[in-house]
Order: structure tokens, then sequence, then C-alpha cells
């Protein structure tokens, strides 16, 4: 049954929807010669997605697409442990029935995502048109992603680009790394805005786009993310900071109808700039 994982048969066997000649057994159960195995496998229900009137700070809108500045601290879209004050449920009240279905009810409209504590711009689609117009330049890497972030270090050079793929870390499967066996190319150029000595703040733009790539890539040459606890220092060294300092500022596309370019910025945040400003005093 290769379209199962390992962890779903276990929760299967647990749930009793494993039986061995017509009787529940447990995991550690010894298989016999003949013996008959029944899987039951229930329905994935879906649970339903509810708009909720969750203000949102849109930076573009038209009858195709909607670009949003995310704010610190929320999901992009549903997922276990994350039904309600998603973007996906502020965007379902304000665009109603408008959202593409290509990506199912779980992620209407939803074309590409940022971290829950990445700030910025987010394109969102309200039609299939649309969704697969834009879906194509992301996979040809044509959607310009400009992001602004604050490292911890001192940056040696001003300029640079890292070229390093991306996958599963075959230690964590809950993050990404470098040393991925089966890593997908990623590269990633920055350039430094203004250094603080222990801290950089730095510019980088995106040729590729894979999950956590910025701090996956900043991380592997010694300069983690300020804030980001996954993949720098467990410990925060500025008080009340909350997950990495990530702003998504620029999103240049084509327009999927007009075919002209668009681009948009989201101004930095407000705890990015005291965190600036704190750092400037220093």
């Amino acid at each position: 049954m290769p379209e199962l994982s390992r962890s779903h048969i276990q929760k299967l066997i647990k749930e009793k929807m494993v039986c061995v000649n017509g009787k529940p057994v447990k995991s550690g159960y010894r298989l016999c010669f003949d013996d008959s195995i029944e899987v039951s496998i229930p329905e994935v229900k879906e649970p339903e997605i509810e708009a909720e009137n969750i203000p949102l700070d849109v930076l573009y809108e038209d009858e195709d697409i909607i670009i949003v500045n995310k704010p610190k601290g929320m999901v992009v879209h549903p997922a276990p442990g994350h039904y309600s004050g998603t973007l996906v449920n502020a965007l379902m009240y304000h665009c109603k029935d408008q959202l593409s279905g290509i990506n199912g009810v779980m992620r209407p409209g939803i074309v590409h995502r940022i971290d829950m504590d990445t700030t910025g711009s987010l394109l969102v689609c309200k039609n299939d048109m649309a969704h697969q117009n834009l879906a194509l330049q992301l996979k040809e890497h044509s959607i310009r992603r400009v992001y602004e972030a604050i490292v911890t270090g001192n940056l040696k050079t001003d300029s640079g680009t890292i070229d390093a793929p991306i996958g599963r870390s075959p230690v964590d499967r809950k993050k990404m790394s470098t040393r991925a066996k089966n890593g997908r190319r990623a590269v990633t150029h920055y350039k430094v805005l203004e250094r603080f000595g222990d801290y950089t703040y730095i510019q980088c733009e995106l040729e590729t786009g894979r999950t956590h790539q910025i701090r996956v890539h900043m991380a592997s040459i010694g300069h983690p993310l300020l804030g980001d606890t996954v993949y720098g220092s467990s410990k925060v060294p500025i008080r009340g900071l909350q997950g990495q300092t990530l702003h998504a500022k620029t999103l240049g596309i084509i327009h999927p109808r007009t075919g002209e370019y668009l681009e948009v910025n989201a101004p930095l945040p407000e705890y990015f700039l005291n965190l600036l400003d704190r750092l400037t005093k220093k």
C-alpha cells in the first residue's frame, strides 16, 4: 500500500481498522502463513472552512488577483491545529466566492505561501485562469520576489549569491537543509543594506522559491535570521521578538489578463522598523 505512510498505517492499527483473520490486532502481531489481512481506510473528510471578518491590508486588487500584506503570526491557510484565524478565512469573507478552486477547499486562491512569522506581500488568485497563469510563472521562476531581513553576525561581503540545493533534512524531517540527498536547486542573491556590528540588515532576491529558502540559505553560511529559533539559536537575543525577522517586500508579476508587468511593495511592519531603530541607537 505505497500510497499510505507508515504513520498513517500505525494510526489505522491503533484505531482497530486493521484486522487479521477478521479480528483487530496490535502492531506487534506476528503474521503467519495464510493469514488474511483486511485494512479499512475511512473516507477523508475535509473540515468546513468558515469565512471570518478579519481585517486585510490590501496592496492591490482587481477582478483576477488580490495582493495582501500578511501580518506576523498569521497562518496562510487552514491546517491541523489552525482551522480559523488564517489568511484564507479572512479572504473568504473579503472575496466571498471569488477565489480559485484549483487547490481545493483548504487553500482556495493560494498560489504560493510565506511562513507564519514572515510578513509582507502575498499573491492570491480569484479565478482558475489567473491561478494557472501565475502557477506557471512561479514554476518558471519569472515572478520577482525581494525580501528584507536582519541576520545575526556581520557579513564579510557586501553582496553575494548562495547556490545550494534544498530538501528535507536527513536528521529532522520538520526542517529543510542544504545537506539533503535529493535537494532541489535553490538560488538566493543577497546584498547588505546596513551593518550593526552583531547584526546585518540585508535584502534577498529569490531566483527559486523553495520552502524556508532564505532561512536555510542564510543559516548555511553562518548567518541565521534574527529570531529564527528553528535554523538559528534557540534563544532569542531581543526580548519580545516572535519568529524570524523576514519581510516579503517586493512582488513583481506579469498580470495574467493584461500581460503587463505589475509590481507591489509592502511597507516594513512596525516591529521591524522598531528593531532597526533600536539597532541603530546601539
